[in-house]
């Protein structure tokens, strides 16, 4: 692996533990894909740290549990804001 990925790999993977971070809010902040964060942090990083990946893992699985209900806030949000522009 290339040392400009390695690299990239563990400051995604402090990123996402310091900031409690979802794949998308990652992706924005690094100005990579989605795709690209969740490879490196479910791949790369085992073989990197593994420690780090199961904090990182820990984390995801908490944002995977919670989805739906972000999900629901945000729908119910919009829909607020568009009564009120109404």
């Amino acid at each position: 692996m290339k040392d400009y990925i390695e690299h990239r790999v563990i400051e995604l993977a402090n990123y996402i533990i310091d900031n409690n971070s979802t794949v998308r809010a990652a992706a924005k902040e690094f100005h990579i894909s989605k795709s690209t964060v969740h490879k490196d942090v479910t791949e790369r990083l085992q073989k990197l740290n593994s420690e780090l990946s199961k904090n990182v893992s820990d984390i995801l699985n908490v944002n995977k549990s919670e989805r739906h209900i972000r999900g629901g806030i945000a729908t119910k949000e919009k829909y607020k804001k568009l009564r009120t522009n109404t």
